[in-house]
């Protein structure tokens, strides 16, 4: 079989389709990833077919982006929303275009994120299945609230309330775009309610969030999808600080920029009080060059082959970046920014790997330090150390290829999603 993939957004967003197109390739399927240019070296690496969307998902995310302001008033969902449809609102009508065209002699469009309801749209154009792909658990259960509202605890109704609202709200910022799309691109009569009752998969695993008990069969925690790097070799510089000592800190937060740098790394460089550390700059616009000589400063480099090399991960709380973390069998000191990473920080507090979190507008030197010590207690080490050989016995990519297959074959109609 054929599939187009696509999503669009930051790092985090590609790497884990990337591992899971790597599966479906080695499945014998036929495989063409669409995503922001900025993401697309990890494909390039893994062999699997890549092509860029219209869009620059680092401009937005960096200073002055239309993300910025967002990070650093640490955002509302509403805030957040807003700031996310407008991304959507400058590429739709490109992203629409650019999929028709790859997606023209597929058997499915595979889409995750921003791009969900555009791909459900062509596939609904050109009459093949359309299949979800998710790295955070979106669809309406009483087990827990939207993962993009705060860790609240209410009672079952609300929770599933809580999805249906968030959900909601994301589709009215949305609507007039994708309708506008559909007419020009397509031909398509406007779409008055949100896309629901479709297949989705999600990238995440079963020892963060459980199967929930009232999700129908087309909705499947898979586990995570990771990208196998091989016998990645380090730079001699890096190996050499490695060995030198105990293991670092790491302390990266991804793509995440537009904050008050000056004030998170004066609490990173305070808390870590001399410690060895490792520090990735990331899209963060931080300079290393302020960093003091304990911090040893990184490039792009696998997260699965480093973590298990740390003592701690400090990082954004980012879906992929809490995976390998976790996988990686050490504890994690998560500062969230915007988005799910407030839930995934939530979700890591409440299994005892990592400290309860504080979002980084409100961090400082002081409250850091009682967060890494936390970490470095050694119950915590040894719950870490569990969750990381449980998670190691996962196969998210296998799990997720079975079931693209079996929902492919079977009787289902995938053609009309409701």
């Amino acid at each position: 079989m054929k599939f187009t993939v696509v999503t669009y957004g930051t790092e985090g967003d590609t790497r884990p389709l990337v591992g899971l197109c790597r599966g479906l390739l080695n499945a014998g399927h036929d495989v063409q990833l669409l995503a922001d240019r900025s993401t697309l070296a990890t494909a390039q690496a893994q062999g699997v077919p890549a092509q860029a969307l219209s869009g620059d998902m680092k401009a937005t995310v960096g200073p002055g982006g239309v993300l910025s302001e967002l990070i650093k008033e640490s955002g509302d969902v509403t805030q957040m929303a807003k700031a996310v449809a407008r991304i959507a609102d400058e590429n739709t009508v490109a992203w629409m275009k650019e999929i028709v065209e790859q997606a023209a002699s597929s058997d499915a469009i595979l889409s995750s994120g921003i791009t969900g309801y555009v791909g459900l749209s062509v596939a609904e154009h050109l009459h093949i299945s359309a299949i979800g792909l998710g790295l955070w658990p979106l669809s309406p259960t009483r087990e827990f609230p939207s993962p993009l509202l705060p860790s609240w605890q209410m009672p079952g109704w609300l929770n599933r309330l809580s999805h249906h609202a968030v959900n909601a709200l994301i589709w009215r910022l949305f609507r007039n775009r994708i309708n506008e799309a559909r007419r020009t691109v397509c031909g398509q009569a406007p779409r008055q309610q949100m896309w629901r009752d479709f297949p989705t998969l999600y990238g995440v695993s079963r020892h963060l969030v459980q199967q929930p008990s009232d999700w129908p069969e087309i909705w499947q925690i898979c586990g995570a999808w990771f990208v196998d790097s091989g016998a990645w070799e380090p730079p001699a510089a890096l190996a050499e600080f490695l060995s030198a000592g105990e293991p670092p800190i790491y302390v990266g937060f991804g793509s995440m920029g537009g904050f008050d740098r000056k004030k998170l790394l004066t609490a990173v460089v305070g808390a870590v009080a001399g410690r060895r550390a490792l520090f990735f700059p990331g899209w963060s616009g931080i300079d290393p060059a302020l960093l003091p000589k304990n911090f040893f400063v990184i490039g792009d480099t696998p997260h699965h082959w480093l973590f298990p090399r740390t003592a701690m991960v400090i990082h954004h709380g980012g879906a992929g970046t809490t995976h390998t973390a976790c996988r990686a069998g050490v504890p994690s000191v998560v500062i969230p920014f915007t988005g799910d990473q407030s839930f995934w920080a939530g979700r890591l507090a409440s299994i005892g790997v990592a400290p309860k979190h504080a979002p980084h507008a409100k961090i400082d030197a002081q409250k850091l330090s009682s967060m890494i010590a936390f970490a470095e207690n050694l119950e915590v080490m040894q719950r870490a150390k569990a969750l990381g050989a449980a998670m190691a016995q996962e196969d998210g990519v296998s799990c997720a290829v079975e079931q693209i297959e079996r929902l492919m074959s079977n009787h289902r109609d995938l053609r009309n999603p409701r």
